[in-house]
């Protein structure tokens, strides 16, 4: 098969392969019908007992067997965002027909996400070693609780020897998938498994947020309800867990095997705020700047953006700040671009969620279809763009940008095409 014409400089990241697991739907079929449908995954708590809490809702994954995609030794020695990790990474290797063998093993790379690493296991194992002593502790309890550990997990759980990096860049996990595409463009890689795992449902994590007054409160009752991007009643985010994993690939790679290329990857911004550790800057000069880096990394001028796949927490300050920060970008061009928010579905996710939301803006992409932002009735004066409300609309969508930012001011852009191909194009 011709190869494209390319230089080391401008290789070309193309994505191969998909895998995802939302509170609302295990898998890239499941998840994008519940998205496309708006349904929720957002539930009250079983986790553990949160009667006592202010918030008592979150996104939690049910249905999901480490045990189909690991070993039980495997599954042992791992927290459960681990068990995510490489779960959505067997998914998505699968997805993309891509084989791990002895010749390739040292040129696939992986980089992954996760804000609170291993939460789920350290939290019973430090009730166990408060209550037992420390003989009775789990003795995966160092090897688990670090947010490197996902990385190493699918490193070793698929016997790839190459890249290997992790991202603690809290909720702008997206840093993974720009650090993944940049590196593959700069020749460190040929593929890279890349995305972001999280399991932060646990009694201390969860009431870590809410003792900072960070989540929705007004829904309890009505769980379904609570995450509301962008309307005037919203009231805190919604945690949730979940994991993304993205197969990434230079464009001859994918072309000589022959790989179904859902989109190309073209764009990726990053910043720091240096502001404050949990407000945005009030000016956006931050979020402003990510922006307009991808869209020169991807020599794309704003008015070809056709869609935004939001941050959309569902706090009154980010969605008012996202919103402006929009409008500073596009200027008028910000009024006739849709916006929605898969948080209105899925909930938060934490570093997990650029990962997530990056599989449903290349599904976007893939299906010409613009997921809605659901909950949303209560029109907001400050927040006056198209946010897709409750009802996805079918559109043409050739570029896209999906936004993300953090803790301490982090800031992340994304930008993605349509893949066209000129070299079938051209035969």
């Amino acid at each position: 098969m011709p190869k494209a014409v390319q230089t080391t400089e401008n290789r070309r990241v193309v994505i191969t392969g998909l895998g995802v697991i939302a509170s609302n739907g295990i898998g890239k079929d499941a998840f994008w019908q519940a998205l496309k449908a708006g349904k929720s995954g957002i539930k009250e708590i079983t986790r553990f007992d949160a009667s006592s809490y202010p918030s008592q809702i979150a996104g939690e994954v049910h249905g999901f067997d480490p045990l189909d995609y690991m070993s039980p030794k495997s599954a042992k020695r791992m927290d459960r965002y681990a068990q995510f990790a490489v779960a959505t990474s067997k998914m998505a290797l699968e997805d993309a027909e891509l084989r791990i063998t002895e010749k390739n093993k040292t040129n696939i790379g992986i980089v992954f996400s996760s804000a609170v690493g291993g939460a789920v296991l350290t939290e019973k194992q430090y009730s166990i070693l408060l209550e037992k002593g420390l003989r009775r502790a789990n003795p995966y309890l160092a090897i688990s609780l670090f947010p490197g550990a996902a990385s190493s997990q699918i490193a070793m759980e698929l016997g790839i020897i190459g890249y290997n990096n992790t991202f603690s860049t809290g909720c702008a996990g997206g840093d993974a998938i720009g650090h993944a595409f940049h590196a593959i463009r700069n020749n460190l890689a040929d593929v890279i498994i890349c995305g972001g795992a999280e399991c932060p449902i646990t009694p201390l994590t969860f009431g870590s947020f809410c003792i900072i007054n960070a989540l929705s409160t007004h829904n309890n009752k009505e769980p379904w309800r609570a995450s509301r991007p962008f309307d005037k009643k919203r009231d805190g985010f919604v945690m949730s867990e979940g994991a993304g994993a993205v197969i990434l690939e230079e464009l001859n790679h994918a072309l000589d095997r022959g790989a179904h290329i859902y989109a190309e990857i073209i764009g990726y911004g990053t910043t720091c705020d240096a502001f404050h550790i949990t407000q945005p800057s009030p000016n956006g000069v931050g979020s402003v700047k990510a922006m307009q880096i991808a869209l020169r990394d991807a020599d794309m001028r704003p008015e070809k953006i056709d869609y935004i796949n939001a941050h959309g927490t569902s706090t009154p300050i980010n969605d008012d700040h996202e919103t402006k920060v929009i409008k500073k970008v596009f200027g008028k061009h910000a009024y006739r671009i849709p916006i929605s928010a898969n948080k209105s579905m899925t909930g938060h996710s934490l570093g997990a969620s650029p990962a997530i939301e990056f599989i449903a803006s290349v599904l976007t992409i893939q299906d010409q279809f613009i997921p809605p932002t659901i909950n949303y009735e209560y029109p907001d004066p400050k927040c006056d763009l198209d946010y897709v409300p409750n009802k996805g609309r079918e559109a043409k969508v050739n570029v896209m940008l999906s936004n993300s930012q953090g803790f301490g001011g982090k800031n992340v852009a994304l930008i993605i095409k349509k893949f066209e191909d000129e070299v079938r194009k051209n035969k």
